[in-house]
């Protein structure tokens, strides 16, 4: 069971985290599974990658379901929870940078049901064919395609569309940064798209607009005064985060 662990705990808890969107969910996702796979008699772990992810998938999906009722109580918007990637490359890195979906990816995720969300992750982010996707659900191929198209249609991506994560450029952020320490406005709408809209969560730990903020105006002063009034109590450093740099 440890060389099963070691080989498959990066796929399992990668899995895990784009389904749920919290690294502590995913984390418990995956430490239930290996923890119950030990009891599992050798024939049925004959495939263990399917009869693993299989496994987290079922524990993901109850947990979607109990978590959607928990954030219908949640004071203003729910978002997922970042995992910083190290810079340093090594085997367990480079497989999860590989199967991580962007973070703009998973906040437009929360726009699907949990079905839906596990049919998109396993097939644009772990590269499972349909018939494996459905062999992991119990659901017939075609349910599968189906569910997958409804998902693009929700997230606003085409079927020719590649899932792919725009860069930022850190001399970008360099500037953004630059212009909210100074306070200069100008400067700050200037860096700031005509559609921009600004999602804060407090995780009800800090105060955060209860609703997302609309127009590059109101998101730029809103910006502004936010930082001006932590200016100096802040220490800012760039980090890699869901393998965007």
């Amino acid at each position: 069971m440890e060389e099963l662990y070691d080989q498959y705990r990066a796929l399992l808890f990668t899995l895990a985290y784009q389904l749920t969107g919290s690294a502590a969910d995913a984390e418990d996702a995956e430490q239930d599974v290996f923890f119950k796979a030990g009891d599992v008699h050798p024939e049925r772990l004959e495939e263990p990658k399917a009869y693993l992810c299989k496994k987290v998938t079922n524990h993901c999906l109850n947990l979607q379901k109990s978590a959607r009722r928990r954030r219908e109580v949640y004071v203003g918007p729910w978002l997922p929870e970042p995992i910083r990637t190290p810079e340093a490359d090594t085997l367990e890195t480079t497989l999860v940078r590989r199967d991580l979906l962007s973070y703009a990816m998973l906040v437009l995720l929360e726009r699907l049901t949990p079905t839906e969300r596990t049919v998109f992750v396993l097939r644009e982010a772990f590269g499972f064919d349909y018939l494996e996707i459905a062999e992991l659900l119990g659901k017939r191929e075609t349910n599968c395609r189906m569910l997958m198209s409804r998902a693009r249609s929700k997230m606003g991506i085409t079927e020719e569309e590649p899932v792919a994560a725009e860069a930022v450029e850190l001399e970008w952020v360099s500037r953004f940064l630059t212009s909210l320490e100074q306070g200069n406005v100008d400067h700050v709408l200037s860096l700031l798209t005509v559609d921009v809209i600004l999602v804060s969560d407090g995780g009800g730990k800090v105060i955060a607009a209860t609703s997302p903020i609309q127009t590059r105006d109101r998101v730029a002063r809103i910006l502004l005064d936010g930082f001006g009034r932590i200016q100096g109590k802040l220490h800012i450093e760039a980090a890699s985060l869901n393998g965007e740099k």
